[in-house]
């Protein structure tokens, strides 16, 4: 079946020496695998591995079998280049982080409209913005929207987050934050990009930033810390 669909590129892994497997997420049809083969031995390898730079929003056609194995760009192009991101230290570690996140998150072959529309608007905004220190905060906690496992606010007055369950409680359970972390994931609900950066010290960010990965590992089966995170801590420490 021929697909024509915009792409976010999520990682790019060198396959033999000219070839490359790419995970897609999709706006058709959620995550895709592709096989491009002779990724490194043309005269235009250099655009070519500019496509499959980390969170690149791609133009696609491509051919889907739809069996469970690799599929097939057939034209390929970027749908908004990027002007910042691939570009500045702090931008690029961010996505490179970022798309970890969701290489280890997002599982299903079935469109997510939704998530997609959210990414591509949260990408424009990072491309052209400069005060992002808790860009990747907010982009975790909102993703977990389009996943399932949103944070229940109904009872957000309550002293501890029970990260099991996700929900504000007043009993301090095992698996439940204390209650001054439960206060800085207070403060980041409801959080939007164009707030005021100053609102938590850098030794905040980390605490938040374990607290989301954390999150992350209790809801999402296999997911695995991403090896980028010390690389992050380094650039906001």
């Amino acid at each position: 079946m021929n697909i024509k669909t915009r792409a976010i590129v999520l990682s790019a892994l060198k396959y033999q020496e000219k070839s490359l497997i790419v995970k897609c997420f999709t706006e058709s049809d959620g995550l895709k695998s592709y096989f491009v083969r002779d990724a490194f031995s043309s005269r235009k390898t250099s655009q070519k591995n500019a496509y499959f730079q980390p969170l690149t929003i791609l133009e696609i056609e491509a051919v889907h079998k739809n069996k469970g194995t690799l599929e097939y760009f057939k034209e390929i192009k970027i749908s908004a280049p990027f002007h910042s991101i691939h570009a500045d230290i702090v931008k690029s570690t961010i996505v490179m982080f970022i798309s970890e996140i969701l290489h280890h998150s997002i599982h299903e072959e079935e469109k997510n409209e939704h998530l997609f529309a959210f990414l591509e608007t949260a990408l424009t905004w990072l491309d052209n913005h400069d005060r992002i220190a808790d860009f990747h905060l907010i982009l975790l906690l909102e993703t977990t929207k389009y996943l399932g496992f949103y944070p229940d606010v109904s009872e957000i007055n309550q002293p501890y987050f029970e990260m099991t369950e996700g929900i504000f409680s007043a009993f301090n359970a095992i698996s439940s934050l204390s209650e001054s972390e439960s206060d800085l994931l207070k403060k980041l609900i409801g959080l939007k990009f164009s707030d005021d950066h100053k609102l938590f010290s850098n030794a905040q960010r980390q605490q938040l930033l374990k607290i989301l990965i954390d999150y992350y590992a209790f809801h999402l089966d296999g997911f695995k810390r991403p090896k980028s995170l010390e690389v992050l801590k380094d650039v906001f420490s």
